[in-house]
């Protein structure tokens, strides 16, 4: 057994310093008029510092035994006192020090390397001062990016640029930025800004970097357009160009076409013209904008994956394989009725708060994977035993919590699409079946395979999820995590449109879904979208996107949004005319077949 008497050697060491007959070197701090002559002990600064153990190499004292003097011009006296008392002590203290002055400290501990102080102090102002940063973060990070020593400074920069990017191109030039900054901060997959916009700024920073530039890129030469690339060379690849819309394309990168790979621009171009063209598989993906009041989950953070699912739900057909690339379809809110880590993983409890609700999604986190299952039921959950018959129903798998390798199947059996019992959570069929031995106990056992659904969602064709056990004995299925969301829809939601001649009205009917909570029943006047529900488990939604400010109206059909339906209709439109287009093509193609053969004849 060893005991430490680290306080009272670290006293014994600090009294050094006031030492007045065995110091062997001075060092003078500062420059004119702020300079002060501090002694020490050229052993104890070898040893601790890096950077001092290479300068006194070469200033040992001489044969005359004369002392040895060092200076350290770059840094302020006060600050080289904080800093030597580390040294000797191995003790700082922050209290009462102003925050630009913390930051000085930390410059002059990396430039003697003395990386353990830089990292504590870095650490110190990220868990202490964070709104002191935020108000003043040009200084920070114009410092952060001074040396590579200050990697956490760095990653808090580009977080809080990430997640707060309009406070930075503001408030801030942002066009000062050093390249390296820049890509840290477009390389993100959480950078909360529309993709047009971050095209946008890469230009003007571009532009910045080469003021002879004109902004206009219609004057610009090949030389020009060569100098723009180079400055721009290590951020092109990050852009998300084919998150862009058609208009955004046209209008906004069209212009710039030469800064892009010819065959980058080709895939851009072909992407927007020919439905059927395929995406490579080094497109990236959407970044992963955080919008308000979508969904509460602590399973499912992005949003590209509620899109996809929104779109399964409306039926909407894909005519673009980029169309999952470009604008997200968030046209409900998704309110929390279940989570497993909350309220328990027992089939009572499932039934509990969510028997008697249609219109749900069930997300199921894999354990120790990115992996997420699910489905969407439609109909009701019952606690009696038994089938239930629905053609609309649909489970899906997300394999890294993204959307671009998304399996979605839908029921291919609809009189065995939904299975309940009083042991069962949401069961899929026989596809994804969640169960226990009894109601009461924690869901022992989660099956996944391919049964009366139109895809194997998992490699094997039947894989058991065994269930494992905390140091009680209670098991828990290795899907560790599980919520249902709640999706209360209205049929036959209407919309009439008219034209500017009013000569004839078109009635269309479209399903339109919102999500309450039935956790908290004393704040439904706040919910996102306002509703009341009916003896049949329908729900009245005055407006889908409305504000809670907004009144309920219990006798009103749901007005549905114009701009939804004339995007329908558009797509309807497009359908309709690549039809066209395909038996026009194929009547050309038979009658030259024909002539062939008649002149063949």
């Amino acid at each position: 057994m060893s005991t430490q008497f680290l306080s009272k050697l670290s006293q014994n060491y600090i009294e050094l310093l006031g030492d007045d007959e065995y110091y062997d070197i001075t060092i003078e701090v500062g420059e004119d008029p702020n300079v002060k002559i501090f002694r020490a002990h050229m052993n104890i600064l070898c040893y601790r510092s890096p950077y001092l153990r290479r300068v006194l190499v070469s200033n040992k004292k001489n044969k005359d035994n004369i002392l040895t003097h060092i200076k350290l011009s770059n840094i302020l006296p006060e600050n080289f006192q904080i800093i030597l008392k580390y040294i000797y002590g191995g003790i700082i203290s922050l209290n009462e020090q102003d925050n630009s002055e913390i930051i000085k400290v930390m410059l002059a501990a990396n430039e003697l390397l003395l990386q353990e102080l830089v990292d504590y102090l870095q650490k110190y102002l990220i868990e202490n001062k964070t709104e002191w940063m935020e108000q003043h973060f040009e200084l920070i990070h114009r410092t952060s990016f001074q040396s590579n020593s200050f990697l956490e400074l760095q990653q808090f920069c580009t977080e809080f640029m990430a997640n707060s990017p309009e406070k930075i191109f503001k408030s801030f030039d942002f066009t000062s930025l050093p390249e390296k900054s820049l890509v840290q901060l477009i390389k993100r997959d959480d950078l909360q800004m529309k993709e047009v916009e971050v095209w946008e700024h890469l230009l003007k920073w571009g532009l910045a970097q080469n003021p002879t530039l004109l902004p206009d890129p219609d004057t610009w030469s090949d030389e020009d357009f060569r100098t723009m690339e180079n400055a721009l060379q290590h951020c092109l690849p990050l852009v998300r160009f084919f998150g862009l819309s058609s208009k955004e394309f046209l209008q906004k990168v069209r212009p710039y076409k030469k800064l892009l790979k010819r065959q980058l621009y080709e895939d851009l171009l072909n992407s927007h013209l020919d439905p059927n063209s395929e995406p490579t598989d080094d497109i990236l993906l959407p970044r992963n904008l955080k919008i308000d009041g979508i969904i509460d989950s602590k399973i499912v953070n992005n949003l590209n994956i509620i899109s996809t699912i929104s779109r399964q739900i409306d039926k909407m057909v894909i005519n673009n394989k980029f169309d999952h690339l470009r604008d997200l379809y968030l046209p409900y809110k998704f309110q929390l009725l279940l989570r497993g880590s909350h309220d328990g993983f027992t089939p009572k409890k499932f039934h509990e708060l969510c028997n008697d609700i249609p219109y749900t999604v069930t997300f199921i986190k894999v354990k120790g994977t990115d992996e997420i299952l699910g489905g969407y039921n439609p109909i009701i959950w019952k606690s009696s035993r038994g089938w239930n018959k629905t053609k609309d129903s649909f489970i899906f798998s997300f394999k890294n919590n993204n959307a671009k390798d998304a399996i979605i199947s839908n029921v291919e059996n609809t009189k065995c699409a939904i299975y309940h019992g009083n042991n069962n959570g949401p069961c899929f069929g026989d596809d994804i079946v969640i169960f226990s031995s009894k109601e009461s106990t924690n869901y022992s056992t989660t099956v996944c395979k391919k049964s009366y659904y139109e895809k194997k969602m998992r490699d094997k064709d039947e894989e058991v999820l065994s269930s494992i056990h905390n140091n009680s004995g209670i098991p828990y299925t290795r899907c560790d995590k599980s919520e249902v969301k709640r999706q209360q829809i209205q049929l036959n939601r209407k919309a009439t449109r008219s034209n500017k001649k009013s000569e004839t009205k078109n009635t269309h009917k479209r399903k339109a879904a919102s999500i309450i909570s039935v956790q908290d029943n004393q704040n439904t006047s706040e919910m996102m979208a306002e509703m009341i529900s009916n003896r049949n488990n329908e729900v009245q939604v005055e407006n889908l996107e409305s504000s809670s400010t907004n009144p309920i109206n219990k006798g009103n059909e749901s007005v549905l949004s114009i701009e939804l339906e004339e995007r329908k209709l558009a797509l309807l439109e497009r359908q309709v005319k690549l039809r066209k287009e395909t038996a026009e093509a194929e009547a050309i193609e038979l009658k030259n077949q024909q002539l062939k053969m008649s002149m063949s004849l």
